[in-house]
């Protein structure tokens, strides 16, 4: 499957890895960086481009929201995995949930793009740009389950500039689904993220605490990406 993901901004937190551990399905083991498990709320425009279908846009290109985390499976291979995928788009979901065993909920999504002066902006975001991202949970439960994040776009992570961490929470290759007892894997292959410094001017979310998780009691370290176009290979047994 070909896909582009725009837009995306990724907010992280730090937990305790048994906090974490205790809500992976058998198999899958947490990763940790610095001695601390990641929790990432990430909120994109997702544009599926099937070249015989250009009439199903409304279909294929929606907003997406995702809570997850990274860990390895059995083989060590590592990857993501998610505890909610939040998308506008119904048949997107159900497609989803049945190929790749995946927990994508239907939502009421909206992003919108202003420049500097809060002028609608239909462009790429850039240096200074803000972004709102907003969800309301529709299907299936736990519902009611809503988040609002708005953000500020900062400047271009430069020439070595990107260290450790970020590398750690954005270069990943791979995603691990379940359903029931089975476990599947599936590579993801696209260049890496340009990335941008961002900045949070405000967020009320309540995705990653319907996954069962704690409240995030700190400020999420941040995120921007213009996007990357991506092909998501067939899952596999894990």
């Amino acid at each position: 499957m070909r896909m582009r993901w725009e837009d995306l901004t990724m907010l992280h937190w730090r937990y305790e890895p048994d906090e974490v551990q205790s809500l992976l399905p058998e198999g899958l083991t947490v990763e940790t960086f610095d001695g601390s498990a990641w929790v990432g709320l990430v909120p994109f425009q997702m544009k599926v481009d099937i070249p015989f279908a250009p009439a199903m846009k409304r279909i294929l290109h929606f907003p997406e929201t995702n809570v997850r985390t990274y860990v390895t499976g059995k083989s060590g291979e590592p990857g993501v995995y998610f505890w909610s995928l939040e998308a506008s788009s119904l048949p997107a979901v159900v497609a989803a949930r049945t190929s790749y065993q995946v927990p994508y909920f239907w939502a009421d999504m909206t992003i919108e793009r202003t420049d500097f002066m809060g002028s609608p902006i239909d462009r790429t975001p850039l240096e200074g740009d803000k972004i709102t991202y907003a969800s309301a949970r529709k299907w299936p439960d736990p519902t009611p389950a809503t988040s609002v994040v708005s953000v500020t776009v900062g400047e271009a992570f430069g020439s070595g500039q990107q260290g450790p961490l970020d590398r750690f929470l954005t270069a990943r290759w791979a995603l691990y689904g379940d359903l029931w007892k089975w476990r599947s894997f599936a590579k993801m292959y696209h260049d890496p993220w340009p990335l941008h410094y961002a900045t949070v001017d405000s967020y009320d979310d309540q995705l990653v605490t319907a996954a069962g998780l704690s409240e995030p009691l700190t400020d999420p370290l941040v995120h921007y990406s213009p996007g990357v176009s991506v092909r998501c290979g067939w899952p596999g047994k894990a």
